[in-house]
């Protein structure tokens, strides 16, 4: 395992079912950008927004809060599940999840920097997506169009009382600071094995196919798993397999309630507890494909 410690890194064992940052490190996002990759994490004791370099994805650096300073309209303690683009040279856009003082709801802001190590300074005067009515709205993603547009895809927090949880898309201006359409709904829980929600949404497009990767269940219990649903269209139908794609037992419980995943080239970065539910590692694991469809890692 790696031990994570700021300046420093241990090195990271070839096994892809061995943390690769051994402490918490949940909601991964990385980059890649002039061959160093960044990670970023959901918030800890010591920082809004958590990341780290790494040269291969394994043995990682811990860099100081990408965004040290939040904005006046959230509350400090709950900055999920960031997702940062680059838009040019100097131009990098995070997307992050925190509490709305004003609507007490999680919600979608969005923030720039000149380079991806931040720091990051939120923009405009309120949250980018904020449903209150649907819950608010969390776990941002990007991905970019077969047209070249960029599209977020967001859940909207239903779960937190008692409503369907929703994937949903929506397009971005070109300066990725604000939404050019109308959200549309993607796909919602409807398999026993999701509980009571879908979350933690990444897609891509592969063999002009649309493959959209999600979380599901209660991210704190042994039943978080990835699923995904293909479509031919974003209008959909989206289709989904029978039960989850990667889950604890589909690891042998090397990784427990594998979830809130990334993508980046030919690898899945995402998080998944310590044996005494304490923490949320971060794991790197291979991703290969037959027909179009991802097929999951298997312990040796």
């Amino acid at each position: 395992m790696v031990l994570l410690l700021a300046g420093c890194a241990l090195f990271s064992p070839p096994d892809p079912f061995e943390p690769v940052i051994d402490r918490d490190f949940p909601d991964p996002d990385v980059i890649q950008v002039d061959g160093l990759y960044y990670a970023y994490a959901t918030n800890d004791a010591m920082s809004n927004v958590q990341v780290a370099t790494s040269r291969d994805l394994r043995s990682w650096t811990a860099l100081p809060d990408a965004m040290p300073t939040l904005p006046a309209w959230v509350e400090a303690g709950d900055t999920w599940a960031p997702d940062v683009v680059q838009l040019g040279p100097d131009s990098f856009v995070l997307y992050f999840t925190a509490h709305d003082a004003a609507a007490d709801a999680q919600c979608i802001g969005v923030a720039t920097a000149s380079g991806p190590a931040g720091p990051f300074t939120a923009e405009g005067e309120g949250m980018l997506v904020c449903p209150v009515d649907e819950g608010g709205a969390i776990d941002a993603s990007t991905f970019v169009d077969r047209d070249g547009t960029r599209m977020l895809l967001f859940k909207n927090d239903g779960n937190c009382c008692g409503l369907d949880t929703w994937i949903s898309v929506v397009p971005l201006a070109a300066s990725g600071l604000e939404l050019a359409g109308d959200p549309v709904r993607l796909i919602r829980q409807d398999q026993d094995w999701e509980g009571d929600l879908v979350e933690a949404p990444t897609m891509v497009v592969r063999d002009d196919r649309y493959v959209l990767f999600y979380s599901a269940n209660r991210y704190f219990g042994a039943d978080y798993a990835i699923g995904y649903a293909t479509a031919d269209s974003l209008a959909g139908p989206w289709t989904k397999p029978e039960g989850p794609w990667l889950n604890s037992d589909a690891t042998e419980f090397e990784i427990v309630s594998p979830g809130g995943q990334d993508l980046v080239g030919d690898s899945m970065v995402l998080h998944g507890w310590d044996g005494d539910l304490t923490y949320r590692a971060l794991y790197t694991i291979p991703l290969t494909w037959t027909d179009g469809l991802p097929v999951a890692p298997r312990p040796r």
